[in-house]
């Protein structure tokens, strides 16, 4: 029970500081400003990690390899932190490839929360800055939908069909994994 409780927690925590992270990355990839309530709860939550990394890890082109190297720093610590857990002396060497994985599945996991609050949001219509910033982050990602997908009564399904084509995404990827740690 402890280990489930603790992994649970671990898996929250990852979760918050590699999705902002994750966030950091696509905020600064969509050139989108951070001087909005969203960019500085990233930059407030992120700095301590990011910041010593970037004066290692220079950014490539418009991708922040720092912001990158940590989601995977954060995945890698918690998938250690269960290891050590669980008191084995082998198996540490698939840690590298299991931070990999969860990086992936943390991925899918940020498009697919960022595309449902984008959608609660165009229903809604809320005067705020989030609604900018979770528009111009949601909008490369749902303009190829939008070209295949018409709207349909006036309702644009682009959404609905991106977050179906993530959830089979998370399937193939839950796939790969088993195939690879076997």
């Amino acid at each position: 029970m402890a280990y489930q409780i603790i992994s649970f927690l671990l898996d929250v925590a990852a979760g918050l500081l590699g999705g902002a992270c994750l966030l950091r990355l696509y905020m600064q990839y969509q050139r989108v400003p951070f001087g909005n309530p969203v960019g500085r709860f990233v930059f407030a939550l992120t700095d301590w990690l990011i910041l010593p990394l970037r004066r290692i890890l220079p950014a490539v082109r418009r991708v922040d390899t720092a912001s990158l190297v940590a989601v995977y720093l954060v995945e890698l610590a918690q998938f250690g932190i269960l290891w050590l857990m669980t008191g084995r002396v082998t198996g540490a060497e698939v840690l590298p490839v299991l931070a990999l994985f969860g990086v992936l599945r943390l991925v899918i996991s940020a498009l697919t929360g960022l595309v449902i609050v984008y959608a609660i949001l165009s229903w809604v219509r809320a005067d705020s800055p989030i609604v900018d910033v979770i528009d111009r982050l949601c909008a490369p990602l749902l303009r190829p939908w939008r070209k295949l997908i018409p709207l349909v009564g006036g309702i644009d399904l682009s959404p609905l069909a991106f977050l179906v084509a993530l959830q089979v995404a998370a399937i193939v990827l839950a796939y790969l994994q088993a195939a690879v740690l076997r």
